[in-house]
């Protein structure tokens, strides 16, 4: 689903036997972990688009949807499926060239992939009436995925040399500078043949948008100019903040800090522990925005059922009347799995709290085939039905980021993304 600046600013494989509720054996942090990415996992492998590899958008709708985004998460969702060993090395190889192989193919412009496409095709699905063409957003997504598969499947093999490859075409293709309306400083988000700039949507402010303005930094062949980022993406009045909500200080965003995937999709890849630039240390900014969303959780003003120290978590989903940004400030008693265990580099006593909740309370009614299920609300007794890609992702990959770092190294090691930051004006501990 698209996400939600533009809602803020308005508002202000593996077969794995499920276990059965009330029979749940208690398990170590470790083999909680493992369950909950093994079975997460099973989205992006086993629920993939036949055709293309590419991950569906969500599980109970349009199933030849495919989202670029999303299969950006699950990209590197299958990297951490290979190192966890739910599949081989050569299966994770060919499911990529398959991928990337089809996105080759694929409707684009300017090298920039639509938010949906079809996924036996390749022929862009409109998300609106008028945005039927570029996504930058949701195409920095993938990216982010494709820079770390380049990295992590380096072997002097055919597959895996074909997949590097064909990696490098796609980005080295990829017209980020075109995005800025013809020299404007600043990111559009859509573009299409269509209807042009009819969109008009500018990238500012600290939201999940933060991976696209590096990327286009770190192009080889099209990058921004240095000011695009200082002039555009931080020349928002919803970009510095520093003010304290529950006694936590927040250096960037909205107040209370918005839906917590800010903190998860551009910091999948992005390592933000010891990134600086001249704005913010980003380590503590993710960790700021999780703590103050799970402090307004306990808080819990609205007297919502269910909200307490290991129930939290408001984040962008599914909810009992269709999809919204569920935030503080847009609190309809939905509470969303993704939202606290994908926080878990940042909070990883109370985000291991929450997961065991979720599977060890919850029982069924929250865990299925593919993990937790997107969201519930237990003021309403709803659970959902369905399972999102850009929701699942994040769960596997932030995961192993706090685990091993695997996906933060991989991404950080290209050197491309290496220049781009040094570009930009950030220094990092990670190389």
């Amino acid at each position: 689903m698209k996400h939600t600046l533009l809602f803020l600013l308005l508002i202000c494989a593996s077969s794995l036997q499920i276990t059965v509720a009330g029979n749940r054996p208690k398990l170590t942090d470790d083999e909680l972990m493992t369950l909950v990415q093994k079975q997460t996992f099973r989205y992006f492998w086993d629920f993939a688009h036949p055709e293309s590899g590419l991950a569906r958008e969500r599980s109970n709708d349009r199933l030849e949807v495919a989202t670029i985004g999303g299969s950006g998460f699950g990209v590197m969702a299958i990297i951490v499926g290979v190192e966890r060993g739910f599949i081989t090395r050569e299966q994770g190889a060919e499911r990529l060239l398959k991928m990337v192989e089809f996105l080759n193919k694929a409707d684009s412009y300017h090298g920039i992939w639509a938010h949906w496409m079809d996924g036996a095709t390749g022929k862009t699905i409109p998300f609106s009436r008028k945005d039927d063409g570029a996504d930058l957003v949701e195409s920095a997504f993938i990216f982010e995925g494709l820079l770390a598969a380049h990295q992590y499947f380096d072997r002097d093999t055919p597959t895996e040399n074909r997949v590097r490859g064909l990696i490098n075409s796609l980005w080295h293709q990829a017209e980020w500078d075109w995005f800025t309306r013809g020299g404007e400083d600043v990111l559009y988000w859509h573009w299409s043949p269509n209807n042009g700039w009819a969109m008009n949507h500018q990238l500012k402010g600290q939201n999940e948008c933060h991976i696209a303005y590096v990327l286009a930094a770190s192009s080889p062949t099209y990058p921004i100019r240095e000011s695009v980022y200082h002039k555009g993406w931080a020349n928002s009045i919803t970009f510095k903040n520093g003010k304290e909500f529950y006694g936590i200080r927040l250096p960037l965003g909205t107040d209370f800090g918005g839906p917590l995937f800010f903190t998860h999709y551009s910091y999948l890849g992005l390592d933000p522990r010891g990134l600086k630039d001249r704005y913010a240390d980003y380590g503590e900014q993710m960790k700021a925005h999780t703590l103050i969303n799970r402090a307004y959780c306990i808080d819990n003003p609205k007297k919502y059922k269910g909200y307490s120290r290991k129930c939290w978590g408001l984040t962008a989903s599914d909810n009992h009347l269709g999809y919204s940004a569920h935030c503080p400030q847009n609190d309809l008693g939905v509470i969303t799995p993704t939202a606290a265990i994908s926080s878990i580099p940042y909070t990883p006593e109370h985000s291991l709290e929450a997961m065991r909740y979720f599977y060890e309370e919850l029982g069924d009614r929250l865990w299925g085939e593919y993990g937790f299920k997107d969201a519930f609300n237990l003021t309403e007794n709803w659970f959902a039905p369905s399972y999102l890609a850009i929701d699942q992702g994040p769960i596997v990959v932030m995961i192993e980021n706090y685990r091993t770092g695997l996906i933060w190294k991989l991404f950080m090691s290209h050197p491309d993304v290496q220049r781009g930051l040094k570009r930009l004006g950030f220094s990092s501990e990670s190389k």
